[in-house]
């Protein structure tokens, strides 16, 4: 489109689009000079923190300041640990331990690692209370469902990832726990008055404000006690009168993934990015879908556009652009002469010591053996994937168990795999003839096929023992382990409570 003026390069500037490959491509790099403020990362970007690190320093090349962020929360949803899953719990785990100085030790540990590799802003933590226990896209991200817990938490997370140099980024304002859709999808609704929203979803997003966090994401959330009509995202009730004047914020708003149903579904990804930021959002992430210039060049053509026909103030435009080049200027001070550590494969030491310490266990029946007395058979059933939790990110018990006891055998079933089958029991119990049997799940409460297959296993098997890596609603089997996340390092910790090298937190048994 013509040039006018700076406009192109302001809209370039509110920008953060992702891009495929784990190099940076001819087009972003020559959008760096012409003022793109920032670039989202996520898992099709990593292969190791080493290779991370090579294509910030590409950007960096082109751009010293530029934002680099990535959706990294530490837990099952995974960016920079990707390929092996994370080597930390995640929040709900360090919610169940309820232990500030450790959730902060964990998120200064990532933090440094993120620094190390050129990353400047995280899109975490997820500050939401999850006080749906059947929300089908938060659950294991928040840290619980008390709204003091997770503003404590959420402190605890923003001060340690802040403390190494990376911006934190609560999300999803105004909260994003009490839904029964996702986001990516559709538009869910918060059908709340508001001294509730006020006592409950509002709680931790203040004190993430007093905390100093230095970003806030927006969510794709219809509020009708904050505004009736337009979705968070797109709503200046919400994002100024609210966020901005009410809770006193001045650091950034960064939109949730603009192409996410929630709110391309009714405007397509240039009204959303339009309306967001007359709304009071200052940065547009453009997340895993449409990852190409020509989605980048659509929306800032549609910025300039609406500037020039005044639906978006070119006042409001400069204002969004300033506090982009504001964290920009955070950032580049904060990691400018920080030692650089790349890690390794290994993982964080913190990160797994924090999953042992998470696991808990309930026993009902006292007959179940544990730990268990040698090679097991695991069966893993896997649910629909929460779409923030990358497919490609490992998860289960099986395979580090087996390396712990050789010889333990392994099984992954989903819901078609057993539907249909007169007996749910049968596929399940094949190969565990003769050997301790490990039935894991996620979110069990959440699927009642799920539920009624590992009823019909212990009615044969009461000696099976049962591991949630799932929020822990219900309680099933002689002996119940719950790790509140099913990361890499939750795995890890479950495994060796099965095999006997760990010793979990002391629990009360039940009657």
């Amino acid at each position: 489109m013509p040039n006018h003026g700076e406009l192109p390069e302001l809209a370039a500037t509110v920008l953060q689009p992702g891009f495929v490959g784990t190099t940076a491509p001819d087009w972003v790099r020559r959008w760096l000079g012409e003022g793109l403020g920032g670039v989202a990362l996520f898992a099709r970007n990593v292969e190791s923190p080493a290779q991370i690190a090579r294509l910030t320093a590409q950007l960096r090349a082109e751009r010293p300041d530029i934002i680099v962020a990535i959706d990294e929360e530490a837990g099952d949803v995974t960016r920079f640990e990707s390929v092996y899953g994370s080597s930390r719990p995640g929040n709900l785990a360090l919610g169940a331990i309820d232990d500030p100085e450790l959730t902060e030790a964990v998120a200064r540990d990532l933090g440094a690692d993120l620094a190390a590799a050129g990353i400047t802003l995280d899109y975490a933590p997820d500050t939401d209370v999850n006080s749906n226990p059947h929300n089908p896209v938060i659950g294991v991200r928040a840290f619980g469902a008390e709204p003091g817990l997770v503003a404590r938490q959420s402190v605890a997370w923003i001060r340690g990832l802040q403390a190494a140099g990376v911006a934190a980024c609560a999300k999803h304002f105004p909260g994003h726990g009490d839904t029964a859709v996702d986001s990516h999808h559709s538009l869910p609704l918060i059908d709340r008055d508001r001294a509730a929203l006020e006592a409950c979803e509002l709680l931790p997003f203040r004190a993430a404000i007093e905390a100093g966090v230095r970003a806030v994401m927006t969510g794709h959330l219809l509020v009708p006690a904050f505004d009736p009509e337009l979705p968070a995202t797109l709503s200046r009730r919400i994002l100024t009168d609210l966020l901005r004047v009410e809770l006193g914020y001045t650091g950034l708003i960064v939109t949730d993934a603009i192409e996410m149903r929630g709110v391309s579904g009714r405007y397509g990804t240039g009204g959303a990015t339009v309306r967001a930021l007359a709304a009071g959002a200052d940065a547009i992430c453009v997340g895993g879908e449409h990852a190409d210039e020509q989605t980048a060049t659509e929306l800032r053509d549609a910025i300039v556009a609406a500037v020039l026909s005044g639906d978006l103030p070119e006042e409001r435009l400069r204002d969004a652009a300033a506090r982009v080049r504001e964290l920009s200027a955070w950032t580049h001070q904060q990691q400018t002469g920080r030692p650089a550590r790349i890690p390794g494969a290994e993982g964080s030491p913190v990160g797994f010591d924090a999953a042992r310490r998470a696991v808990r266990v309930t026993v009902t029946d006292r007959d179940v053996a544990l730990p268990i007395a040698g090679p097991a058979h695991v069966v893993e059933f896997a649910p629909p994937r929460n779409i923030a939790i990358g497919a490609e990110t490992p998860w289960g018990v099986g395979a580090p168990l087996d390396d712990l006891l050789p010889g333990t055998t392994s099984v992954r079933l989903t819901a078609d795999d057993l539907a249909g089958v007169s007996d749910p029991a049968a596929p399940v119990l094949a190969g565990a003839t003769g050997r301790p049997l490990v039935l894991v799940a996620r979110d069990l409460h959440r699927h009642p096929w799920l539920a009624d297959a590992i009823e019909r296993v212990l009615e044969v098997r009461p000696d099976a023992i049962v591991v949630e890596m799932g929020v822990p609603v219900r309680v099933l089997g002689g002996v119940h382990i719950a790790t509140y996340g099913a990361t890499r390092a939750c795995g890890q910790a479950a495994a060796e409570l099965l095999a006997g090298t760990s010793v979990p937190a002391p629990q009360p048994l039940a009657a």
